[in-house]
């Protein structure tokens, strides 16, 4: 399905053409304003992001690893799906879980001495859990497993490795929440649980 259209007209669509386009407008580390993009161009490319985070296009790993932390930075979240947007296309793509993996987290202060989570994306990216960015745990239906994510910027979430998860359950402590005592972890001046009422992960 690599360029196929939806609408609006020929494809540009196309790894080295996204790929060119986004460098233009994301140097370096920098964000571009992909919420601000409507580009008449729009269909699918056929790149997949694994659960694991790994980036497959077209069955292939794509193994550069700046061409993948380019792409991360147009990625976008519509109401129908995920988007690599630039001015001039948007290219529909498949995430089988959430886009990104949090494969470290350390706990910092703030100015005013609150214990910060900081979670370290595989894509480079550097976000603080707080009111703006929270944590949330789901449990994997299948096996029972907690699935924790923390939202990076703009509907995007990174689901946190099970190491990274583990380290923050050790800086969980039990909280008396409506459903009774639950675990759950400080950081920006905002607690999340990360376990249903009276489930211990230790």
């Amino acid at each position: 399905m690599n360029g196929t259209v939806s609408s609006g007209g020929p494809a540009k669509g196309g790894l080295e053409s996204v790929a060119a386009a986004a460098r233009t407008q994301a140097p370096g580390r920098g964000l571009p304003p992909v919420h601000l993009w409507n580009p008449a161009h729009h269909g699918d490319i056929d790149i997949v992001i694994r659960r694991s985070g790994a980036w497959v296009h077209e069955g292939a790993p794509i193994g550069r690893e700046a061409l993948v932390r380019l792409f991360s930075t147009i990625l976008r979240k519509d109401p129908d799906g995920f988007h690599l947007v630039t001015p001039v296309e948007k290219m529909r793509i498949t995430v089988e879980d959430a886009p990104f993996v949090a494969v470290r987290v350390d706990q910092v202060h703030d100015a005013a001495g609150r214990p910060v989570l900081r979670f370290l994306t595989n894509v480079g990216d550097e976000v603080d859990a707080g009111p703006d960015n929270p944590i949330r745990v789901e449990t994997d239906a299948d096996t029972g497993e907690p699935r924790p994510y923390v939202h990076v910027r703009r509907g995007l979430e990174a689901l946190i490795s099970r190491p990274a998860f583990y380290e923050m359950v050790e800086l969980a402590e039990e909280r008396d929440l409506p459903g009774g005592a639950t675990l759950s972890v400080e950081s920006g001046g905002a607690w999340f649980p990360v376990a249903p009422p009276g489930v211990d992960l230790s």
